[in-house]
């Protein structure tokens, strides 16, 4: 009989990431003699921990099919990070008791970097712990912070989302500035790497073309520099439009935003960046403002999603499959770009241990000269990932999304595991 195989999303969720989802279980379907189900773990990693699996063959290929066109993780996410092999053993075991249980031999685990962490840590526990998998990353997160791979899927969307947005909201400013509001600001996600907030850029196709600042976590944040610039753009255009990273940092290395919290991950919970850059600006310049945090509407916005960004996700959990097959373990595929111009894209292979655990932040050369914009390299890089549009079918003047049943498998264990 052929192995069955498990699956599971990780970490903030994408317009994507069903996407992938949709690439992985039609393909896998499509190799009965070699892949028999496709469980998907409850909430992530989460699932495989407390036996809690859902059984994908119960949806019908329409459903699934579905999935390409719908937001946010169908089987339920989860921030949770494998602590290694030598401190937190009981894991390891309880993963590979419930993985014998039901006879799972491939390995599949959709997210970024903490999460191809996941998947490493597994490949190496399958030889260590006599019972051998086949486990295979698949690469997700907006933050596009995955190195290697080209762009990571719902990167693409999230840019189109930022770019459209800040547009959008940049003429209703122009329209109000000469008597109501001068200053809008628009936070958006990137802890450590600046690449949604630059895709903000893409909108500005000509001098005076909002946004007319943009902050970034890889440059330190100036107060003075800043305030005389947002000044300026003010005198010379009637409005300022920024677009700031919730990863901003002052001189001292502190996030302008922090809320002394931690995640699971033990990534600093950020408060919001927008209304202080404002109330500073209001305190200093005096004029009036605005200020919007796109949050989960940026990473959830499957209405204005990028068909390249669609195509590259299923292409992924396509290729992750078949990569299965041909026997590769510890691996992630990857986009590689051939070429800028026309933009043609083709998928790659990494090695998790290349990937985990890895940041990749934007390019000094990427970053203007002063600090506050976007260069003509960085527009090549990202124009071609916002291309084309990929909407969901409508009904009554909404889009149409699919729920799944996310039928659990029976439990075949006697123990169980509560998370700590």
């Amino acid at each position: 009989m052929p192995k069955n195989a498990f699956y599971a999303q990780s970490g903030g969720v994408t317009a994507v990431i069903n996407a992938t989802a949709c690439g992985l279980i039609e393909t896998a379907r499509q190799h009965p003699d070699k892949i028999g189900k496709v469980y998907a773990g409850r909430n992530g990693i989460i699932g495989a921990l407390t036996e809690d699996l859902i059984d994908t063959s119960q949806e019908s290929d329409a459903d699934i099919a579905a999935l390409r066109h719908t937001p946010s993780g169908a089987f339920g996410s989860c921030r949770f990070k494998l602590k290694g092999l030598e401190e937190s053993k009981a894991e390891y075991e309880r993963l590979i008791e419930v993985f014998k249980a039901h006879d799972i031999g491939y390995f599949f685990y959709n997210g970024g970097g903490d999460s191809q962490d996941t998947s490493h840590k597994i490949s190496q526990i399958g030889e260590t712990m006599g019972y051998p998998m086949i486990c295979v990353g698949v690469p997700k997160t907006v933050d596009n912070d995955l190195p290697i791979t080209d762009n990571c899927p719902g990167f693409g969307s999230v840019a189109k989302y930022v770019a459209v947005s800040i547009r959008e909201a940049s003429f209703d400013v122009a329209s109000m500035a000469k008597t109501s509001t001068k200053i809008f600001v628009m936070e958006v996600m990137g802890r450590h790497a600046g690449w949604i907030a630059a895709a903000g850029g893409i909108a500005a196709e000509k001098e005076g073309d909002a946004p007319h600042i943009i902050l970034f976590p890889e440059i330190t944040f100036d107060q003075e520099k800043f305030l005389a610039k947002v000044d300026n753009a003010v005198k010379q255009y009637g409005y300022c439009s920024i677009v700031v990273s919730e990863g901003v940092k002052n001189k001292e290395g502190q996030f302008l935003a922090e809320a002394g919290t931690r995640d699971a991950f033990g990534h600093a919970q950020l408060g919001g960046v927008a209304p202080v850059l404002a109330e500073m600006v209001k305190s200093n310049l005096g004029y009036k403002y605005h200020w919007a945090v796109a949050d989960y509407l940026q990473r959830a916005a499957r209405h204005i999603a990028s068909k390249t960004d669609v195509e590259q996700a299923y292409a992924l959990g396509k290729a992750a499959v078949e990569l299965a097959l041909e026997g590769k373990n510890a691996v992630m595929p990857t986009i590689v770009r051939t070429s800028n111009n026309p933009y043609q894209w083709e998928i790659g292979i990494a090695n998790l241990a290349d990937v985990a655990n890895v940041e990749k932040k934007m390019p000094f050369d990427f970053i203007s000269e002063d600090g506050y914009g976007i260069t003509e390299a960085c527009r090549e890089y990202l124009q071609p990932l916002i291309l084309g549009e990929d909407y969901p079918p409508y009904q009554n003047g909404l889009p149409q999304y699919v729920v799944l049943k996310n039928i659990g498998v029976p439990k075949k264990l006697s123990s169980t595991y509560n998370l700590k």
